[in-house]
């Protein structure tokens, strides 16, 4: 337990440099973190392509992309698909994450998210993160969001 707890504390250091740090204030810390690098590279009505490289603040201690990190980008990328201006944010209501490899530091990813369809106020989407370099599969995830507001995608 001892160790546990040393491992946790945090340094003067990056207390003070985490002290410095300005996100928007519609953003979670964790959101700005796993966010940043990701590239757009095309957008079609429902549909969203994204270029993600693994950088070292999401990495576990193997030196893979956190699952958590993972997680993240799914609800995000996926939510993006069903995205409308000025209208209140969808709020992700269940997510299914199949992790199928790791993704390693440095490598550069493929994020696919096509929306699936709508059924009232609910959406769903289909999220798949592939290896850009060797195609291979990281994880692909369903994803359901509700819309607060009654308007129509």
């Amino acid at each position: 337990m001892e160790d546990a707890k040393k491992y946790l504390e945090v340094t003067q250091d990056e207390s003070e440099a985490v002290s410095r740090l300005v996100f928007p204030s519609d953003r979670s810390i964790y959101d700005h973190f796993v966010e940043s690098g990701i590239r757009v590279d095309r957008v079609q009505p429902g549909f969203i392509v994204c270029t993600f490289k693994v950088p070292p603040r999401l990495t576990d201690r193997a030196g893979n992309l956190a699952n958590g990190a993972i997680a993240t980008l799914v609800d995000m990328v996926g939510a993006s698909t069903v995205f409308v201006p000025h209208i209140p944010m969808n709020v992700s209501v269940d997510m299914s994450i199949s992790y199928m490899a790791n993704a390693k530091l440095n490598d550069e990813l493929e994020i696919t998210s096509k929306r699936l369809g709508q059924r009232g106020r609910y959406s769903g989407t289909y999220v798949l993160l592939r290896n850009k370099a060797s195609g291979e599969i990281i994880a692909e995830g369903r994803h359901s969001l509700f819309r607060s507001s009654s308007s129509k995608l």
